[in-house]
């Protein structure tokens, strides 16, 4: 069951994409009020499903910075398989409980992709 739900909240973690406070400063902002933060970014399907999935904090530089993280992190397939995770969650749940040994070296993958994003992006 912990493992279940540690799933379960990585897959929502990972598709809420929420915005860094630093990334979406208004313009009016005082800089030396907020530590500016450099964040990677790149374009490709998970960047693409991040934003689509609508998620309120699903910024432009957050979904941009997973995708970056994607990229040293997952080979293109496993890109373009994780993407779906943020339009249908289920898929994210039957690969993670699934005895094939693919689905459970995918599932390490992404596992250890989403903890580098969630450290490297908020």
């Amino acid at each position: 069951m912990l493992r279940l739900m540690t799933g379960l909240t990585l897959c929502f973690a990972l598709a809420a994409c929420g915005g860094s406070r630093y990334a979406d400063r208004g313009a009016g902002r005082a800089s030396a009020a907020v530590p500016q933060q450099s964040l990677p970014f790149a374009t490709g399907p998970i960047q693409q499903a991040c934003q689509q999935a609508g998620r309120k904090s699903a910024s432009r530089v957050r979904c941009g910075c997973v995708q970056a993280v994607a990229n040293r992190s997952l080979s293109s397939s496993d890109q373009r398989r994780g993407a779906g995770f943020f339009s249908d969650p289920q898929k994210a749940q039957d690969v993670r409980q699934s005895d094939l040994g693919s689905n459970e070296r995918f599932w390490d993958r992404w596992v250890e992709f989403g903890t580098q994003a969630r450290q490297i992006c908020t």
